[in-house]
């Protein structure tokens, strides 16, 4: 099994930050085909996510968005590919969290 870990610092505070996870999570099950869950408590948020050959957990602080995903024997192939197309996406939802 391959695990991604990703991290990214932001300054948009919890409750923006949550409104970015959101759109993170809406897209993961539309584009992705990801079933999601979202856990939420005062200081976090952490979205498991799931679907054949992978899984994983974005955690949402007030700093940072930190994305763990096991991949599957078959998806291990396609990590470095699987790990840009995940990078590009949070990047770029975490600026345009910045302009909103």
């Amino acid at each position: 099994m391959t695990t991604l870990h990703l991290r990214r610092s932001h300054a948009l505070g919890l409750e923006r930050a949550r409104q970015v996870a959101a759109v993170w999570m809406d897209e993961a099950q539309t584009q992705w085909a990801m079933k999601c869950e979202l856990k939420s408590s005062d200081s976090q948020d952490a979205i498991s996510f799931s679907r054949s050959g992978v899984s994983g957990t974005l955690l949402v602080t007030a700093e940072a968005f930190e994305l763990k995903a096991n991949l599957g024997f078959l998806m291990a192939a396609f990590a470095p590919a699987i790990e840009t197309q995940i990078t590009q996406n949070l990047d770029r939802l975490l600026a345009q969290g910045q302009k909103s």
